[in-house]
């Protein structure tokens, strides 16, 4: 424009210059080159672009408008999309305090938008009064972080009856438009669509079907669209089931004046109220009875542990879990277990065996035994079924017993071997003693009494 006005101005003198040039044309020349050099470079222009500003909200912005050689001429800020004048020259028109402009003295007009809201956000022309006006457009982008809204999404605690369906709703504001996931706090995956699990799931909706007790927990709701700080919600699920009870050993024995400790594990939500009771009366801490509990989401574990067994401590204690949607229990039964007694008088008899054996035997050679030892017990006048002993008494053969293996018994011998009552409470354990690396022994155990003279382990 100005190079065309510039022509404009040389045709004009052309035509109004004579033919012939006097000193006075001379200097109306030189006016003109003058005039339009001092046109040229005076006229006002923009040294560079606005550029496009990005801030968040809350924050200051600041839009530059480099101008050179402008002269007398205004420079002024106009918010296009308000269709709003800002400010003219060193004044601001807008009522919005926020507000401001700024000049360094050289070609800078700086646009000051303080604590910038979103209504701030779009194009912001400068502009410079010349005929024709000149002007240049930036771009004010105010960027807004994720905010949960609490109104349209779930409590933070929300409950559900076992193997029913719940929805979960996380919704969020921002700019740009955040995205909404889902993730478990205790890092489980999430089941959903048919029982798929994933550990992460998008959408602003959580869908859970047939819900289990394992899905318990605390599940987080994260929003986030690129400006930090992302977000999160915190939403508690809770499963409800009725109490169910399992009991590792129903039986349990112990003898007297020990301690013995029993215990049962249960399930339940809500939390449940667990209890021992014995003979119908509650069991309550005390020196008898130490009651240890421990609790881990809806699991929860008790023992009860008594402390030295009378003859009244015997019999069933029950395990009772309650809560509001049920009540369930376990059955335990403590149960004497006798000590063993010791025999008051055992007479033993070492016999040797019909064949020695080696005492070292080498690594190439074999261990001989004439016979295996075998347990006998003496038969009553019963000539035609004893046998003979080589001392002429009579006994019968009840069993063998293998070298390195031990043979005991808890009760009496049987009446009908003709044993008297004295002779039976005296009877002992017979054992065999094990080989050895090196020496192998054979030990014959015999108990005798004043009915026979001899019992015989060969």
């Amino acid at each position: 424009m100005l190079i065309l006005q510039t022509v404009k101005l040389i045709l004009l003198a052309l035509k109004l210059l004579p033919k012939r040039f006097t000193h006075r044309n001379v200097l109306f020349m030189i006016y003109l080159v003058t005039l339009v050099t001092h046109v040229m470079m005076d006229e006002p222009r923009f040294a560079q672009p606005i550029p496009n500003v990005t801030v968040a909200v809350g924050r200051d912005a600041n839009l530059p408008c480099v101008v050179e050689h402008l002269g007398t001429y205004k420079v002024a800020w106009i918010h296009i999309d308000r269709q709003m004048i800002l400010t003219i020259h060193r004044h601001v028109i807008s009522r919005i305090p926020r507000y401001s402009v700024t000049y360094d003295n050289s070609n800078t007009w700086l646009l000051h938008v303080s604590q910038a809201q979103q209504d701030d956000r779009g194009y912001y022309m400068c502009q410079v009064n010349t005929n024709p006006m000149i002007s240049q457009v930036g771009y004010l982008q105010v960027v807004v972080p994720p905010n949960i809204l609490d109104i349209e999404s779930t409590p933070s605690s929300v409950a559900v009856r076992e193997n029913q369906n719940i929805n979960m709703t996380c919704r969020a504001d921002g700019f740009p438009t955040p995205k909404i996931i889902w993730r478990r706090e205790d890092g489980q995956s999430i089941t959903v669509e048919r029982k798929k699990k994933v550990m992460v799931y998008d959408g602003e909706v959580l869908h859970l079907t047939k819900v289990s007790r394992n899905e318990m927990g605390a599940y987080l709701c994260i929003a986030t669209n690129g400006v930090p700080p992302s977000v999160s919600k915190r939403i508690i699920l809770d499963v409800e089931f009725s109490p169910m009870i399992w009991v590792p050993n129903q039986l349990v024995g112990a003898p007297l004046s020990t301690d013995v400790t029993i215990d049962c594990h249960t399930e339940a939500h809500p939390r449940a109220i667990i209890y021992w009771v014995y003979n119908s009366v509650m069991v309550l801490p005390s020196k008898k009875y130490i009651i240890d509990y421990n609790e881990n989401s809806y699991r929860a574990h008790m023992k009860l542990t008594i402390k030295g067994l009378s003859m009244g401590d015997f019999g069933n204690y029950r395990c009772i879990s309650k809560n509001s949607l049920g009540e369930t229990e376990g059955s335990i039964r403590v149960y004497e277990i006798p000590l063993p007694s010791t025999p008051s008088k055992q007479i033993t008899h070492v016999m040797e065996p019909k064949e020695t054996i080696p005492a070292v035997v080498s690594r190439n050679e074999t261990i001989k035994v004439a016979s295996q030892p075998e347990v006998l017990f003496p038969m009553k006048n019963d000539e035609g079924y004893a046998q003979r002993s080589p001392n002429g008494i009579p006994f019968e053969r009840k069993g063998s017993l293998a070298i390195g293996q031990s043979f005991s018994y808890t009760d009496m011998p049987p009446k009908e071997f003709g044993v008297s009552n004295d002779a039976r409470s005296s009877f002992g354990v017979f054992s065999l003693l094990s080989l050895t690396t090196s020496v192998v022994q054979s030990t014959l155990i015999v108990l005798c009494h004043q009915h026979c003279e001899s019992w015989l382990l060969l």
